[in-house]
């Protein structure tokens, strides 16, 4: 459905802090299914932790963000290079079950509401269909010129 460069393109992220590889389902203004291969070679896992790597809880918070932004920007027509989407609050988050090198991270964004350049989505991280983490999300979409320093922007 999206592959990294479709993603690329719609997202500023970029490696080491690009954490959403596929969306394989997509429903404009409802859901978006991806995921994150999480291999163990990623940079985080030299220091978290060394003989027991874990994925750090904030980075998966992080990849569920990036997927609600995904489904923003494919619900509502827009210039990805005029505009970003801005984390706002991130509310009832919780960790269920470690994420470890090997798992395949399928992220999931539904939309509870969205009203004008406000978004409030929850997003659930699953492994093997286990629960990992969740939380809702509250993110704002701005005009990336009106944003200071906005020429940094890709």
């Amino acid at each position: 459905m999206m592959d990294i460069s479709e993603i690329q393109n719609l997202l500023p992220h970029r490696y080491p802090f690009l954490l959403v590889d596929r969306v394989v389902e997509l429903e404009p203004e409802k859901k978006l299914v991806g995921f994150k291969n999480v291999t163990a070679n990623e940079e985080f896992f030299n220091g978290h932790f060394p003989g027991h790597p874990v994925m750090p809880g904030v980075l998966i918070l992080e990849a569920l963000a990036q997927a609600c932004a995904l489904l923003a920007f494919k619900s509502v027509p827009m210039d990805p290079k005029a505009y970003v989407v801005y984390l706002m609050a991130i509310d009832g988050a919780k960790f269920r079950k470690p994420v470890v090198p090997g798992d395949r991270l399928t992220l999931t964004a539904e939309v509870l509401r969205h009203k004008a350049s406000v978004w409030k989505q929850r997003g659930v991280a699953t492994v093997d269909g286990q629960v990992v983490a969740e939380a809702e999300f509250l993110a704002t979409v701005v005009k990336a010129a009106d944003v200071k320093g906005a020429g940094a922007i890709p």
